[in-house]
């Protein structure tokens, strides 16, 4: 059904941008058109309203293709591009009971490299730890000379109650991993300690119509560490073939 007769100040046309929902409110930040913004939209489905926040703290640039996940009254963003060839591995929490920004510096793996800056990745939730898959990165060092690089590695941000975080993990994986890819979605399946990340499509060249696209779907299914700070163990399997 097509919404019709709405009010307030409604976003301009874009793409690239992430949307969540809380409660009633669903939250539309970045993207763009003519350019990447940095405007935040909020929709109430209750009362079919628009309206623009007043945000406050450390407002993040405009970006796009960016990771985005509500947990509770707070979202998290992460990555994502902020001008043609310049990709982010920032990550930032908005409180949206205050509508306001934090950066948060999360710590290093104890077994790797932090994510470097990409685009295009999946950010998901599962209990109190976000899962980072795949996306674009840039191995240029000059934004306008693109040396595209597609991603397959998993890392796994682990939550405080409430606000900020604590760190990055690298899990422990075993089975076949899904091949690097950017564009693809990710949907959490099963309770937490038996939860699944279906890992489907994405794109890694060429072109989304070409042989580029992939339509397998994998499953990562997580397994709860066997002591507070170990790794997370992950096993992956290879679903299907669509």
């Amino acid at each position: 059904e097509r919404i019709i007769g709405w009010t307030g100040p409604v976003p301009r046309p874009r793409h690239g941008h992430r949307a969540v929902a809380i409660k009633e409110l669903m939250v539309v930040f970045g993207g763009g058109n003519e350019g990447i913004v940095d405007e935040l939209h909020v929709y109430n489905t209750a009362t079919n309203q628009w309206f623009i926040p007043a945000v406050r703290g450390d407002i993040p640039p405009g970006c796009a293709a960016f990771g985005f996940v509500c947990d509770g009254t707070r979202l998290l963003v992460f990555g994502g591009m902020v001008e043609y060839g310049k990709y982010s591995n920032d990550l930032y929490e908005l409180q949206a009971s205050r509508w306001e920004w934090k950066r948060l510096k999360a710590k290093a793996p104890k077994n790797g490299p932090p994510p470097c800056p990409r685009l295009g990745h999946s950010f998901s939730l599962i209990g109190s730890r976000c899962y980072l898959f795949g996306g674009l990165a840039n191995d240029s060092e000059d934004p306008k000379n693109n040396i595209p690089r597609y991603l397959n590695d998993l890392y796994c941000l682990e939550l405080r109650p409430g606000t900020s975080v604590v760190g990055w993990d690298i899990p422990l994986t075993s089975g076949q991993p899904p091949p690097p890819r950017e564009s693809h979605t990710a949907v959490v399946t099963g309770s937490h300690g038996s939860s699944k990340l279906i890992i489907y499509g994405g794109m890694s060249g060429i072109n989304i119509c070409g042989r580029g696209a992939y339509s397998e779907v994998s499953a990562f299914k997580t397994c709860l560490p066997g002591f507070p700070g170990a790794p997370s163990a992950i096993k992956i399997s290879k679903v299907s073939h669509l």
